[in-house]
């Protein structure tokens, strides 16, 4: 039987695979390798989470659903980071939800062997907070972003972010999709996606987004995108930020 390591390996999440092979070995079969399906959801508002997430080629989108209806995400977590960090942070639940946004697989490892391990200290531990803190600075950057720039912005923005947590130029992706995401009106993200496809920076046709000026893309964005990746760099190790 392959080892957690070879495993790991080959379906990289990098936290995972930055764990020296002892910790990484402590989970053991604890470790499970899942299909995270397009419109799954992981976790619901206030509901007591079961496992952490540590997607590979899946991304989720953590967001907020109002009373009304309205929802906006906050944060989205791809194969440099974990779901369910309310777990080893002491609450248990959030308030929001974590839906899969972007189709794929990734590890799942319950929540008491998470808690045992986290425990016990030294790497595991350390590697969790410092990615708690990218998270944090992500979720503080995205807030900004939603009060001060143009909605043009915000989705050049997102979808840079998005193309560093997948493989290829192309995102399967609806405009009600994407409103819902960035917290606009849908007509709001038809008139954004015309301007960067007049640009001649991406090609929508329905459903689907491609990406053919990334550099344009990034001219188009604020600062957020910057910040959030030097954070994530900075805190969990540049080595691990090359997109796929």
């Amino acid at each position: 039987m392959n080892s957690p390591q070879a495993q790991v390996g080959r379906r990289a999440n990098d936290l995972l695979a930055s764990l020296p092979p002892a910790d990484l070995a402590l989970l053991g079969t604890a470790l499970e390798w899942v299909p995270m399906r397009l419109g799954d959801t992981l976790y619901e508002p206030d509901a007591q989470l079961r496992h952490a997430y540590f997607p590979s080629s899946a991304v989720v989108s953590l967001h907020y659903v109002t009373k009304s209806g309205a929802s906006a995400e906050f944060a989205g977590v791809g194969h440099e980071g974990v779901v369910g960090v309310s777990l080893f942070m002491g609450g248990g639940g959030m308030p929001s939800s974590a839906v899969v946004h972007t189709g794929g697989h990734g590890w799942r490892l319950d929540r008491n062997v998470l808690l045992q391990q986290f425990g016990l200290g030294g790497v595991l531990q350390q590697t969790l907070l410092r990615y708690t803190q990218a998270l944090m600075a992500q979720i503080a950057q995205t807030a900004v972003c939603y009060r001060h720039h143009s909605v043009d912005q915000q989705l050049s923005r997102w979808l840079l972010a998005t193309l560093d947590r997948i493989q290829g130029e192309d995102l399967v992706m609806t405009q009600e999709l994407l409103a819902s995401l960035l917290g606009v009106r849908r007509e709001s993200v038809t008139e954004a996606a015309g301007r960067l496809q007049g640009l001649g920076h991406i090609s929508y046709r329905r459903g689907h987004i491609s990406v053919r000026n990334r550099r344009g893309l990034h001219d188009c964005s604020c600062e957020c995108y910057g910040v959030v990746k030097n954070e994530m760099r900075r805190l969990v190790g540049e080595e691990r930020m090359t997109p796929r």
